[in-house]
């Protein structure tokens, strides 16, 4: 019997790969907690021409000269600036160099962190006051408040020596509401940095402003995000906080590390606690359906 000879590689369809775009993906992932509208403005945010472009170089930048001052406090140990200028620089950067939706991302986070801090104070038997550091507006990112926020991580984290962790009765979730934010959209800018290249920048007179010791504590102070989930997830007796775990030991003492690239990472971990709170108290972050992201 003689075959019949045929090309059947042209009897095969061609296989077509699609084009998706990771931005749609990101925003469409149901794994996320977060409001459809915050995920959006943290994705333009990255989106940002000087996410891609300047960052890089800004996170280069910022290790070098952090480091540089870092050793030489060590032979100068005074405060080479004071804290109020500290204040002033920051707030005058963030006005006329970074952007808007930036801006709201940070003021939310230091009212996100005092809710969830609150709430465990709300749900413990700690003999502590409820912390009020609940910035509305750019301008209450100053008066020290970017110390004060570290301070209340630690004053909780001590009043909590020796308290028993387990889930009262009623959970209390008073005051996890996000009020009406001011970053002061209408202020003409020269530049609209997303928020990790300011991050960079920001963290030099930072650096400069706090001593040595003041420093680590506010880097260490990053290191209890794991700390966090943990006893969240004990007093609201749900294992969920502790998938955002990030294996950091609050015993592994480091300053040497990338800041900025840390302290993003914390603001997404207590953006994600806070949402899964605003759930169990019986709130819901509407899902739609995502949008234009070409």
């Amino acid at each position: 019997m003689r075959c019949n000879s045929k090309n059947w590689t042209a009897e095969v369809p061609e296989f077509v790969r699609s084009d998706p775009s990771m931005w749609e993906a990101v925003y469409a992932d149901p794994s996320v907690p977060l409001d459809r509208a915050l995920v959006r403005q943290i994705i333009d945010d990255q989106r940002r021409l000087s996410r891609r472009w300047l960052y890089p170089i800004a996170r280069i930048f910022s290790r070098l000269v952090v480091a540089i001052v870092s050793i030489i406090k060590r032979v100068l140990p005074f405060r080479w600036m004071p804290l109020h200028t500290m204040d002033v620089l920051c707030v005058w950067f963030l006005r006329r160099f970074v952007s808007p939706d930036a801006v709201e991302l940070l003021i939310r986070h230091f009212v996100i962190e005092t809710n969830l801090v609150n709430f465990i104070v709300r749900n413990t038997a700690i003999d502590m006051e409820p912390v009020t550091l609940r910035p509305e507006t750019l301008a209450g990112l100053g008066d020290q408040a970017v110390v004060e926020h570290d301070v209340n991580v630690y004053d909780l984290l001590i009043a909590l020596d020796d308290v028993p962790l387990t889930r009262p009765d009623t959970l209390d979730f008073a005051q996890l509401d996000i009020p009406p934010l001011d970053p002061e959209r209408g202020r003409r800018r020269i530049l609209r940095l997303d928020i990790q290249t300011a991050l960079c920048f920001m963290n030099i007179p930072f650096s400069m402003a706090l001593t040595v010791e003041e420093y680590r504590r506010a880097v260490h102070s990053i290191r209890f995000d794991d700390s966090f989930l943990e006893i969240l997830a004990l007093v609201t007796d749900d294992d969920t906080f502790r998938h955002w775990k990030n294996a950091g030991m609050s015993l592994w003492m480091d300053s040497n590390v990338d800041v900025p690239r840390m302290v993003y990472r914390h603001a997404l971990v207590c953006e994600y606690a806070h949402a899964h709170l605003v759930k169990l108290a019986g709130g819901a972050y509407p899902r739609r359906t995502p949008a234009d992201f070409d």
